[in-house]
């Protein structure tokens, strides 16, 4: 393994924030691929302790550590690689699968985890992210993100008529995106929440105020906006 080569997963591994530590920020399914940005020397290796290489993922872009031990025996080497980008009117027919997907997830048993893409434990970008790749369409890997990728709608929460299956909700601050869910339809989503103020996992909540739940008012409370997805990542790499 070299610096600037190409490689597809065999099998699934977490991306880390850093060298040392356990700041799991995102994770990588076997058949996805990437770029090796710093590899350590076996003089590092043996003097330093690095058991990591920094890596791009080359389908969203996101810079991550992945442990030595997961990929030299777990990794083919690959030749160059280019996005699959999907015309809208591809997204589109793919939408109501997307929802299908989460749908599906929910049955299973989970709890949040941050930086979980993988499954059955998700957060809630993650969740978003692994059902529309599950149909080929890649988004970015965080929720603010994907915020500004998608095409922004105006979105009345008492009638939210304008929203589709499979648009994205946008909750946070004024200041910034924290939080992503999958429109389901009939003024509900689904979103894989945390334990402090969230179902600890995947669950479905209500937009609008007759959902007394307290926490789609909570959620409501937070409401930042809702999005369209008309097109498909190019592994661009994202500030």
């Amino acid at each position: 393994m070299v610096t600037g080569s190409l490689w597809r997963l065999t099998v699934g591994v977490n991306g880390y924030g850093s060298c040392v530590g356990n700041e799991l920020v995102t994770q990588a399914a076997a058949g996805r691929s990437f770029e090796l940005i710093n590899y350590p020397l076996n003089q590092d290796i043996s003097e330093k302790n690095l058991t990591r290489a920094r890596v791009r993922l080359l389908e969203d872009g996101y810079e991550c550590w992945l442990d030595l031990s997961e990929i030299i025996n777990n990794a083919c080497s690959r030749g160059a690689w280019k996005p699959e980008l999907f015309a809208l009117s591809q997204i589109e027919e793919r939408l109501l699968d997307v929802v299908s997907w989460v749908e599906d997830a929910a049955t299973k048993l989970n709890k949040y985890l941050w930086g979980g893409t993988l499954g059955p434990d998700f957060d809630c970008s993650g969740l978003i992210q692994a059902a529309f790749a599950s149909k080929g369409i890649w988004l970015p890997r965080d929720a603010y993100q994907q915020e500004e990728f998608c095409e922004k709608l105006n979105v009345d929460l008492e009638n939210p008529r304008i929203l589709r299956p499979g648009d994205l909700i946008f909750f946070g601050s004024a200041y910034r995106c924290t939080h992503v869910a999958l429109y389901r339809g009939k003024g509900l989503y689904w979103h894989s929440s945390g334990l402090d103020k969230g179902r600890n996992g995947i669950g479905c909540d209500g937009l609008c105020s007759n959902d007394r739940n307290p926490l789609a008012a909570y959620y409501r409370s937070i409401f930042r906006g809702a999005g369209r997805v008309v097109r498909c990542h190019d592994g661009t790499t994202l500030p």
